[in-house]
């Protein structure tokens, strides 16, 4: 079976690509998708393809329904939804989708550090793990798809 593992949430470090290169150095059948991670492309593609708009709100608006084309295809075709919370920003976003992946019954792991275990309590619920690390997804990865630690 190849597997398909949507890498969801903070969008400013380099975890996903330390997911992919250890899923690639283990050899695991799997391909990784993910929003579009050029932020100033998330936020302005809606008004660069369609037009622009003298509201924030409209501009914001336009750029969330074409990305969520993106998302929304992404989450329904993965096998397993590992979503990423970050220091530095609010990921409103993420936790859509976590909950957008919890209500399709995906697979959900969710990373983040200790200071957000209390705001995240019920999306860590959600989860079927929850870890600090891009190595531990790639650990549970090799577990899941290959039954080896």
């Amino acid at each position: 079976m190849h597997w398909t593992v949507y890498l969801s949430g903070e969008i400013h470090t380099d975890w996903r690509d330390i997911i992919e290169a250890q899923s690639a150095t283990a050899e695991l059948p799997v391909s990784f998708t993910y929003p579009v991670t050029d932020h100033a492309a998330s936020d302005d593609c809606g008004v660069e393809i369609m037009g622009s708009e003298a509201s924030k709100f409209w501009h914001d608006h336009k750029g969330a329904k074409l990305n969520a084309i993106r998302t929304r295809t992404h989450l329904e075709q993965a096998d397993i939804v590992v979503v990423r919370f970050g220091d530095k920003y609010k990921q409103w976003n993420a936790a859509f989708d976590a909950g957008y992946a919890a209500a399709l019954g995906k697979p959900l792991i969710i990373m983040h550090g200790s200071d957000h275990q209390h705001a995240l309590k019920e999306i860590d619920g959600a989860a079927l793990a929850v870890v600090d690390t891009p190595e531990q997804i790639t650990r549970i990865l090799t577990y899941v798809i290959n039954g080896t630690l």
